[in-house]
């Protein structure tokens, strides 16, 4: 029953996205409000905000190479080391597309972050609903998320941008995660920080789309800035959960790369 429940859902979802017409990418997005130049470098905090990213990844990636992830099954640390090196790689990905906002650019913003959406959708269906169905169906959704872009940017190319398939591999795990963590138990003692960093996304996308609104209103710092450091925040807090929490049961010992 509940299978049936997330399948409907999420057909939903897709069907839904894509009875709407193909959705092209605003030229105005990429005039952001804060467009300050410091030491030879344009836009400066919307590019240098992206430490939070780099520091995140870095920090993630030396607890999985630590050998002490016990707050992880060992089946699903493939899927976290992708996670944390998607939100490394967002860090540059962003700083280079903020120093010069455009088409091109954007597509190695974007990549990186299909690493992270997915990677995160694999390992709360692996830790819920299925630990092999989640360890399974990462490559599939990493594929479908690299191809999200790619399909993107070729139909942008032509004149005809389609961003329907970008959308979906962004928003449907947020939509999806929250109804998996209601109705599947988790074999760990905590999960209240997915509950969290689904929160602090919420919160980074309003700060994005009040950019200028937040920028007139402080004189000091962009909506878009403060979204990378709010953003930023969600892989440390995954981090510590992971840190802080434990196996109800023994988790068996399986595969680890």
């Amino acid at each position: 029953m509940k299978h049936s429940a997330l399948f409907l859902v999420a057909a939903v979802l897709v069907t839904g996205a894509f009875l709407l017409d193909p959705i092209a990418q605003d030229p105005a997005y990429h005039l952001f409000a804060d467009t300050r130049q410091f030491l030879g470098i344009a836009n400066f905090w919307n590019v240098v905000s992206n430490v939070m990213f780099l520091y995140a990844g870095i920090r993630g990636l030396q607890y999985l190479s630590a050998g002490d992830a016990s707050g992880i099954l060992p089946s699903l640390i493939p899927a976290y080391r992708v996670f944390f090196t998607g939100v490394l790689l967002t860090a540059f990905g962003s700083a280079w597309y903020h120093s010069e906002p455009g088409h091109d650019s954007m597509v190695w913003d974007r990549l990186p972050m299909t690493l992270v959406f997915m990677s995160l959708f694999s390992i709360v269906l692996g830790e819920h609903v299925s630990e092999s169905f989640g360890r399974q169906i990462l490559l599939p959704l990493l594929l479908a998320g690299a191809g999200s872009v790619v399909y993107w940017s070729l139909t942008e190319g032509r004149g005809a941008g389609d961003l329907r398939p970008y959308v979906l591999v962004q928003f449907l795990p947020m939509m999806l995660i929250p109804l998996i963590l209601l109705l599947y138990a988790s074999c760990f003692d905590r999960t209240g920080f997915f509950w969290g960093v689904i929160g602090i996304y919420a919160a980074a996308k309003l700060f994005e789309l009040f950019d200028t609104n937040i920028y007139v209103a402080s004189e000091l710092i962009s909506g878009h800035s403060i979204k990378h450091l709010v953003a930023g925040l969600a892989p440390l807090l995954l981090l510590r959960g992971l840190q802080s929490r434990r196996a109800k049961q023994p988790v068996p010992p399986g595969p680890r790369s």
